[in-house]
């Protein structure tokens, strides 16, 4: 992993801002979480995710993930 790949995950996330996305997030020991949402915002060392409400709840959630949990692999995000 080198500073370049982070650059470009970077630049990849910070041009998808305000589309929908699908996560997958890898919780370990074969666990791995769904959310859908909307890229809210991008920074320097991290993005935000909007996450809809589940049915049971009018609440919406923000996650915030790190580039490299893309380059690693622990979330897996694909576009709606």
């Amino acid at each position: 992993m080198t500073q370049q790949d982070i650059d470009n995950v970077r630049e990849s996330v910070n041009s998808q801002c305000g589309n929908r996305v699908r996560i997958k997030l890898d919780c370990g020991r074969n666990k791995v979480r769904e959310y859908s949402g909307v890229i809210e915002a991008a920074y320097p060392n991290v993005f935000t995710v909007i996450v809809d409400p589940k049915e049971d709840s009018n609440v919406s959630q923000r996650l915030s993930f790190t580039y490299t949990d893309i380059i690693i692999k622990s979330i897996r995000m694909m576009l709606e």
